[in-house]
């Protein structure tokens, strides 16, 4: 049973990234009136926010910090719904773990404090793969959570601090009774509404501009990044939605990813040889979108995802085609 017409506005945090931007497009398309957090909502970095429709009428954005719960909570007051993305992108744990605990206990007491009816989490496929224990053969579901010693020892602190992140926004919520949900999504792909390249768009940008020579020999999954908005509205709107939801459309290895853009943009430079030549290609995991499915969504497929990107940093003059004949269509 939907509950969007209880729940017009709502507050989205770290509106200005790559996926934040695409919830508050949707939101917006759908009649909310919305509330963007930024550090600071002047910089150019956030004006795409205000050229969406809608957003002359519905759309505000203020400035908060993860670190401040006062600036949360003024964001927050008035809001019947929060959607939780910011956090950094950063390998360094000085810049992530702060923001991981701290912050987003800031984030559920500020909701809670505030009124908030329901919180969604922008968690990542970092907080489930991580774990050296896995079987490859082995489905990973939303029962998986990385092991945070083996993110400290191999020195992945991102995908620590997103583990983390999530693991205490639960619990955080439970105790103040906030009702949680989140979104875990694979590595997001597709159309940029701003100009700001970002890590994702940026793992496909180096196949095709010389920066680099080979691909690795590495796993992972992919999904639309309007699919992992639209996944966060649904499961917002949706009043029996509860817990994690995993949100990937297929697993490709690298060599797949380089074959798929060689395929669809034949003029590039795809590299055509892998870095490692010594191991054997590694095996594909598996992931489980069935509780997505169930709800409703369908997935959009990994080669419109690569396909989007590439057609989107074309299109905003970021990558300038090649004149070796024209690209596939799909």
């Amino acid at each position: 049973m939907s509950q969007a017409s209880g729940h017009r506005t709502v507050c989205v945090t770290g509106a200005g990234g790559f996926i934040a931007s695409w919830i508050v497009k949707l939101l917006l398309d759908k009649g909310y009136t919305v509330r963007g957090t930024a550090r600071n909502p002047d910089d150019p970095k956030n004006a795409h926010l205000r050229t969406l429709e809608g957003a002359t009428e519905r759309l505000t954005l203020h400035r908060a910090e993860l670190l401040d719960y006062n600036s949360l909570r003024r964001a927050f007051t008035g809001c019947q719904g929060v959607f939780h993305t910011a956090f950094p992108m950063s390998y360094d744990p000085g810049e992530v773990l702060k923001p991981a605990e701290e912050g987003t206990r800031n984030v559920v007491n500020a909701a809670a404090d505030s009124g908030v009816q329901r919180m969604v989490l922008t968690s990542s496929f970092g907080a489930v793969h991580m774990n050296p224990n896995r079987s490859p053969d082995a489905m990973l579901d939303e029962s998986c959570w990385s092991d945070l010693d083996y993110c400290k020892t191999t020195g992945d602190w991102y995908c620590y601090g997103k583990t983390v992140a999530e693991q205490v926004a639960f619990e955080t919520a439970k105790g103040r009774k906030l009702d949680t949900v989140s979104i875990v999504p694979a590595v997001a792909l597709g159309p940029l509404l701003g100009t700001t390249i970002n890590h994702t768009t940026a793992h496909i940008m180096k196949y095709l501009t010389r920066s680099v020579t080979t691909y690795a020999n590495a796993v992972q999954g992919y999904v639309h990044v309007k699919d992992v908005a639209a996944a966060h509205l649904m499961v917002y709107e949706t009043s029996t939605a509860s817990g994690r939801y995993l949100c990937s459309e297929r697993v490709l290895h690298r060599g797949d990813v380089v074959r798929i853009l060689s395929e669809l943009f034949p003029g590039y430079p795809v590299p055509t040889k892998c870095s490692d030549e010594v191991n054997l290609r590694k095996r594909k995991f598996r992931i489980s979108n069935a509780r997505l499915t169930e709800l409703g969504l369908r997935f959009t497929r990994a080669e419109r995802c690569i396909y989007d990107t590439v057609k989107c940093l074309e299109d905003k003059g970021i990558l300038v085609p090649p004149q070796a004949g024209p690209s596939a269509r799909l």
